[in-house]
């Protein structure tokens, strides 16, 4: 009996895998799959008859019926990775674009503003003998608020102006608002002398409008070297606005106060037509700032410097409103 059901069996299976290596597609492959492993199928039927076997013909049948399947198994699925391969040829295949030749009415596209913006600016420091740093935009509260000497308490630090996120223990870890943190990670990895400028995106929970934006581009720079005084600073700016801007915008420090920086200013940019626009903050680095780095305020002095690189492109291209910037209006960004 036995024996019988056995032979019955691998024809089944020789007349299926048969089946199955002729199959045209998945759709095919799949009805025989089902037509010999599905409910009506001879595996089932099968099975069922092992139930009238007697109790010592019952392994043998069963042993027997689990080789036959794992033959059909192993057929069904070579050929349907073998047609899962063809039908993604083919599909590639139809929609392959060919891009050896762009047609004379097409756009070709172009950096961003606010790309361009930046490439500029990473070119204009390097040439000044700056390195380009970068560090994580999400941070921890100890590298954006406190090595920056930014104590606890410091409105900068409210949920209201600056965005935490749920990781670690609350309020340990942040959107970062400044770049700032990556002047500390620089110092804390490099040993003096440092010229590095860190450009990126910053967050903050301010609220759109002409001249703000919740998530906006700001590039820091970093000198830590000896002897180091506000006069180079005041000459680096210089440097900067004069091959950035061209001559014809002069700038100036006013008096300010940063908790990272002592003495602090703010510098700014005369118009055209006279006026002064406020630019960035910057600073001679908070001794507190340099000892949380690792550096020697004693041996090494350092000043610091940072601004907005979309209202730069702001001023430089002429643009009214910074969320124009962020609209992806192709109208106004194919102007630049």
């Amino acid at each position: 009996m036995t024996d019988s059901l056995l032979d019955d069996l691998q024809a089944s299976v020789s007349e299926a895998v048969a089946a199955v290596d002729g199959a045209s597609d998945l759709e095919a492959l799949d009805t025989i799959e089902r037509s010999a492993l599905g409910k009506k199928g001879f595996f089932t039927a099968a099975k069922k008859a092992v139930g009238g076997l007697e109790p010592d013909e019952r392994k043998a049948a069963g042993q027997g019926i689990n080789e036959a399947k794992a033959t059909l198994d192993q057929a069904i699925a070579a050929r349907k990775s073998a047609l899962q391969t063809s039908a993604r040829a083919a599909q590639y295949e139809s929609e392959r674009l060919d891009l050896t030749e762009v047609p004379a009415t097409a756009s070709v596209g172009h950096a961003h503003i606010v790309t361009q913006t930046w490439e500029e600016l990473e070119d204009v420091f390097v040439g000044m003998g700056f390195r380009v740093a970068e560090g994580p935009q999400v941070e921890t509260d100890w590298h954006n608020f406190d090595a920056m000497n930014i104590p606890k308490g410091h409105p900068a630090r409210d949920g209201f102006d600056t965005i935490y996120v749920n990781h670690g223990e609350p309020g340990s870890t942040l959107l970062r608002t400044h770049t700032s943190p990556v002047q500390m990670r620089t110092m804390l990895e490099q040993e003096p002398p440092i010229y590095v400028i860190a450009p990126g995106r910053v967050f903050r929970r301010d609220t759109a409008d002409a001249t703000h934006m919740p998530v906006f581009h700001q590039l820091e720079g970093l000198v830590i070297d000896r002897n180091i005084s506000l006069a180079d600073l005041a000459g680096t700016i210089d440097s900067f606005v004069e091959a950035y801007f061209g001559k014809t915008f002069p700038s100036r420090l006013r008096p300010n106060y940063f908790p990272f920086t002592e003495p602090s200013a703010e510098f700014d940019l005369q118009q055209p037509d006279g006026s002064w626009l406020e630019m960035g903050g910057c600073g001679m680095v908070h001794p507190n700032v340099l000892r949380a780095g690792g550096v020697d305020p004693e041996e090494w002095s350092a000043f610091a410097f940072g601004f907005g690189m979309d209202r730069l492109a702001l001023m430089k291209y002429g643009v009214d409103d910074l969320r124009d910037m962020f609209a992806n209006d192709q109208r106004f960004l194919a102007q630049f």
